[in-house]
C-alpha cells in the first residue's frame, strides 16, 4: 500500500473529535515554537528534516508509539513525503502526510453551527483551526450576510450553493491586520453589499457600505438585524454585531480567555483608553445573556465540546482577567507592555485590506503564515 496522505477535512474532524494522534512535525524547531497544529488529543513531535537526512529516522522509530496514526507535517508536504515514505516503508506505524502542510492548514475552514436564531434562520461559526480566525455566517428565508470572511472564499461559496443561499452582505468588524479579507473578493463574485466601519476606511482605494454605530443590516423576509455598535479599542473603527438581540459578535475586541491588542496600527498609547471604555463601560451595559462571538481564538480548549467557540457575556466579566482590573493605570500597562509579536507581515496585510497593496496568491499565503497574535497575553 502507497503512503496515505490525510485530507484536511478529515484531520480536522479528527482533531475536534479528540481522536488521539502524533503529529511528527518536521520543520525546524523556531519555526515550530512560533507556530504548529495543537488539540488536547495531539502529542507533538519535532525533528527537523535535515537532521533525519543526517541521522536517519532509526531514533525517531523509537520515539513514535505503535497505537497512535502518526501525520507528518512540514511547510507544503513535500519534505513530509520524503519521510511519510521512510516511517511507512518499514511497516510497524499508521502513517499519513497532512494534505498541503501546514500551508494547506492554515487555509482549512471548518464550518459548525452556532444555533438557531429566535426569529428564524441559523448562525454559524467557521473554524480556521490553523490560524486560530473565526468567521460567521448568518442566513435566513435564502438570504446570508458573512462576517469577517477570511480570503479562501471558495469555502463560503460552497456552503452558500451547498445550502441554497443568495449572500446578500459581507460586513467586516474591523480593518483586520493579522488575516486578508475576503469580503472585497465576495462582493466581487456575488454582488453582496461589502460593509467597513468608517473610521477604519478612511485610506481604502474601494467603495463600501459605511458600517456605522446604530446601522442595522437585514437578512431575509423574516427580518433577522444584526446592530452595529461601536466598540473601538483594537482598532479606532472597531465595531461590534448584535445578532436578533442573541449573539454578541465581539471582532477582535473580546476574546474566551483574553482581550484584543490595540497596537497593530502602532497606536497602542492612543487606543488603550477607547478599549478599556469599549470593555469596561459599552459591553456591560448590553445584555448579560447575549453570546459573546469572538473574531478569533488563542487555545484550542476555548473550543467548547461541540466544537463551537462562544460564552454568555456575564460570565466572562466573570472569568476573563481582562476584564477583572479595576485600576486604570494597571490596565493600561498589561495591554501595552505585556503583548505578544505582532502577526507576521501585519502592515503589509492592512494595506491590502485597505487596497494598497495587490499581492499575488503564493505572496498571500506567506503573508499569513504564523499564529494570530491578536490578544494581549
Amino acid at each position: 500500500m502507497d503512503l496515505r496522505e490525510i485530507e484536511l477535512t478529515t484531520f480536522s474532524k479528527k482533531l475536534l473529535n479528540r481522536d488521539e494522534m502524533v503529529v511528527l512535525d518536521i520543520r525546524e524547531p523556531d519555526a515550530v515554537e512560533d507556530w504548529h497544529i495543537e488539540g488536547p488529543s495531539v502529542e507533538l513531535i519535532n525533528e527537523p528534516y535535515k537532521q533525519l537526512k543526517e541521522d536517519g529516522i532509526d531514533d525517531l522509530l523509537e520515539k513514535l508509539p505503535k497505537e497512535k496514526p502518526v501525520v507528518v507535517v512540514c511547510a507544503k508536504a513535500k519534505s513530509s513525503r520524503v519521510i511519510g515514505e521512510k516511517i511507512h516503508n518499514v511497516g510497524k506505524h499508521d502513517v499519513y502526510v497532512l494534505e498541503g502542510g501546514m500551508e494547506g492548514w492554515s487555509e482549512h475552514l471548518e464550518p459548525v453551527k452556532i444555533g438557531d436564531l429566535p426569529s428564524g434562520g441559523t448562525i454559524y461559526q467557521f473554524l480556521r483551526l490553523g490560524k486560530g480566525c473565526l468567521s460567521y455566517l448568518i442566513e435566513s428565508d435564502g438570504s446570508a450576510a458573512i462576517v469577517d470572511a477570511n480570503r479562501m472564499t471558495g469555502h463560503y461559496e460552497s456552503f452558500l450553493e451547498e445550502k441554497g443561499l443568495k449572500l446578500r452582505s459581507v460586513i467586516d468588524t474591523h480593518l483586520h491586520a493579522d488575516h486578508i479579507s475576503g469580503g472585497r473578493k465576495l462582493r466581487e463574485a456575488t454582488g453582496a453589499e461589502y460593509w467597513l466601519p468608517p473610521k477604519d476606511a478612511e485610506e481604502v482605494t474601494f467603495e463600501y457600505a459605511p458600517l456605522e454605530d446604530g446601522a442595522e443590516i437585514k437578512v431575509g423576509t423574516t427580518r433577522i438585524v444584526i446592530a452595529a455598535t461601536y466598540s473601538p479599542g483594537h482598532t479606532i473603527g472597531s465595531t461590534s454585531l448584535i445578532v436578533d438581540d442573541t449573539y454578541l459578535l465581539s471582532g477582535d475586541i473580546l476574546f474566551i480567555d483574553s482581550i484584543g491588542r490595540p497596537d497593530l496600527a502602532g497606536k497602542a498609547e492612543d487606543w488603550v483608553g477607547d478599549l478599556r471604555e469599549t470593555l469596561y463601560r459599552r459591553y456591560k451595559e448590553l445584555s448579560g445573556d447575549l453570546q459573546v462571538l469572538p473574531a478569533h481564538y488563542a487555545k484550542p480548549e476555548e473550543i467548547d465540546e461541540e466544537d463551537r467557540v462562544m460564552a454568555r457575556l456575564d460570565e466572562l466579566y466573570e472569568k476573563n482577567s481582562g476584564l477583572q482590573v479595576e485600576e486604570e493605570e494597571e490596565f493600561r500597562k498589561m495591554v501595552t507592555e505585556n503583548l505578544p509579536p505582532q502577526p507576521n507581515d501585519h502592515d503589509k496585510i492592512r494595506k491590502t485590506n485597505m487596497g494598497q497593496h495587490d499581492p499575488d496568491e503564493d505572496e498571500q499565503a506567506e503573508m499569513e503564515v504564523g499564529p494570530n497574535n491578536c490578544a494581549v497575553s
